[in-house]
């Protein structure tokens, strides 16, 4: 059997499995055309130091890559700063937005009168009921364990709830979830597919830019990670994180020095810079190594075909194995 679910239709997909549009390149155009052409949904990071430009190239590197639809991803609480990132992707046509970390209402008009597909992201059951009143096609309900940007209700408690107060609008989950039996769980809950992050930076197309990125997570388990501010003080984006988003990220020697030491931290920041050998970024003891509580589930790098086949070949297992009454 393989899984098919109506929000497959919907983002014309054949698997209901994407992964995350993570930022920094991490998510570049290799990765989210593998996903694509793998036959799951595509994710493109919009933001990232090469700006509205670099985004354009993105994109239009991913279309040569694929056929197949992808998503980009865009973090609201810049947007009024850059709104030329929407702009960009209304230029381009692409397929579909995914929006985070924010109200999406200003932003969900526009994009759909260009023909977008319109995804959310999510942390609260407050904002996915908001995001269902924006007129959103898809909601993507992320629990705390995921890496990277996140809050803190938990993907078992947020899924079902969201689910419950989307007014019909299909449900993805994100958030601690790596492989088939997560898929699986997901669905138990009333999700109509996954987006993975953590999994998919141990894809092979991947680039994440962060020092030993992959190597922390491939030795993590869920037990390693933090939800900090650290990475956040050190890399000084200039617009502030809504309250409820910190990063989840693998414990290095670093965070573990700094969590908790905010302030002391950002009277250290101009010092810790100056130790950097490429401009604009941390020097590698103070790079992030944002991965979610899935982490102990990730154990090799493959190709990212490879990873949502096994994904798929597990999810049938699973439910082969389930008691029927």
């Amino acid at each position: 059997m393989q899984l098919h679910t109506a929000v497959c239709d919907l983002l014309r997909i054949e698997r209901p499995v994407g992964n995350a549009g993570m930022a920094g390149g991490t998510a570049g155009p290799a990765l989210a055309a593998a996903v694509a052409n793998a036959g799951g949904l595509g994710g493109l990071g919009g933001v990232s130091r090469r700006g509205p430009a670099g985004l354009r190239d993105d994109i239009r590197r991913t279309r040569e890559l694929t056929g197949h639809p992808f998503s980009v991803n865009l973090w609201v609480h810049i947007l009024p700063a850059l709104p030329q990132l929407l702009d960009v992707c209304i230029e381009e046509r692409v397929p579909s937005v995914t929006f985070t970390f924010g109200d999406a209402q200003p932003y969900v008009r526009r994009a759909k009168d260009a023909g977008i597909i319109v995804l959310h992201q999510v942390q609260t059951v407050a904002q996915a009921r908001q995001a269902a009143a924006a007129g959103v096609d898809v909601i993507i309900a992320q629990g705390g364990e995921a890496g990277g940007h996140t809050g803190s209700v938990a993907t078992m408690a947020l899924v079902p709830q969201a689910v419950d107060t989307a007014a019909g609008v299909p449900v993805l989950a994100a958030g601690g979830i790596a492989d088939g039996r997560g898929l699986v769980a997901a669905l138990a809950l009333g999700a109509q597919g996954v987006i993975m992050g953590t999994r998919f930076v141990a894809a092979e197309e991947s680039e994440p830019p962060a020092y030993q990125h992959r190597e922390r997570i491939l030795a993590a388990t869920a037990d390693d990670t933090i939800w900090t501010d650290v990475f956040d003080i050190v890399d000084g984006i200039p617009w502030p994180w809504p309250e409820w988003i910190h990063g989840r990220t693998v414990r290095t020697e670093f965070a573990a020095e700094w969590h908790g030491r905010e302030a002391e931290l950002r009277e250290q920041i101009a010092a810790i810079r100056a130790e950097a050998t490429v401009p604009q970024e941390a020097p590698a003891r103070a790079q992030s190594a944002y991965a979610g509580q899935a982490s102990g589930l990730v154990r090799d790098v493959k190709p990212a075909a490879a990873i949502i086949d096994e994904i798929m070949r597990e999810a049938d297992e699973v439910l082969a194995q389930l008691p029927r009454p």
